[in-house]
């Protein structure tokens, strides 16, 4: 950030030395040892157009430093996060009444940050569940990582289809709960554009993120993966191409659980 800001000085002496006819820099009947030097602008009739071209790519490079500075940052910032906690233990919670909690900071977070869209959010819980075993400071993150990676794959397609012949594209988002006998189902389901089929067998994979430029930080859902696994539960995706997903999570009402906070 620093160097950036000096490369703007630099712009604006350039400006002021152009203004009163100055030349800060060697020409070619220059006397200095590196007037014959290779530099573009050792030959160029416009040495300031020529600095101006060098302080032009010097700021690129840097802002690409500071975006995966950034994302290095946000990277470790996340497995801080995954590896710290409570006490880890498992207590009964209301999941109903969680997973209402983490879908509203959710929307209301999303629609707090940058280009935020209209969603329609359909809950359908199964209100016999009543009070579960779980880790909440964890498991409340598994709500939010998926809800926050719908919303980010609806504006995705949003986006995409944001054209005069597209204005019937209505980003959806469902929530349902099901307590099968000897498990409890959760489904997050939503009508963005789909895992491809290349790369469905990759989006549990520490790092692997779809995101464009330094997004994400391909955290998300490999996190989610393993405290819903330390749950002694299991995570699946369902999901056409162009028509959605549905993340499945199948929790066993009986079920061992495995140390969480580790990386």
């Amino acid at each position: 950030e620093v160097s950036i800001e000096m490369v703007d000085e630099i712009r604006e002496k350039l400006a002021i030395a152009g203004a009163n006819n100055d030349s800060p820099l060697p020409v070619a009947n220059s006397p200095l040892p590196f007037a014959n030097s290779p530099l573009p602008f050792a030959n160029s009739n416009s040495p300031h157009q020529t600095i101006s071209e060098i302080l032009d790519d010097i700021e690129t490079n840097l802002r690409k430093i500071h975006q995966h500075g950034s994302r290095a940052d946000g990277i470790v910032k996340s497995m801080l996060q995954h590896s710290r906690g409570g006490d880890g233990k498992m207590v009964p919670t209301n999941i109903n009444a969680m997973i209402r909690e983490y879908i509203n900071l959710s929307f209301h977070g999303m629609r707090a940050g940058k280009h935020p869209i209209n969603v329609d959010i359909k809950i359908d819980l199964d209100e016999t569940l009543g009070d579960v075993p779980l880790i909440v400071e964890d498991f409340s993150r598994v709500i939010l990582n998926l809800c926050n990676n719908a919303f980010d794959a609806m504006r995705d397609k949003l986006g995409v289809e944001s054209n005069p012949q597209s204005h019937n594209y209505k980003p959806s988002l469902s929530i349902r709960t099901q307590n099968s006998g000897d498990a409890i189902i959760i489904e997050i389901a939503d009508n963005g554009p789909g895992i491809p089929e290349d790369i469905k067998d990759k989006i549990l994979q520490p790092f692997f993120t779809t995101k464009k430029g330094t997004e994400g930080t391909g955290l998300g859902l490999s996190i989610t993966h393993d405290i819903v696994k330390a749950h002694g539960g299991k995570l699946s995706a369902e999901s056409n191409q162009g028509e959605g997903t549905n993340f499945i999570i199948v929790l066993p009402l009986s079920r061992p659980v495995i140390g969480l906070h580790v990386l």
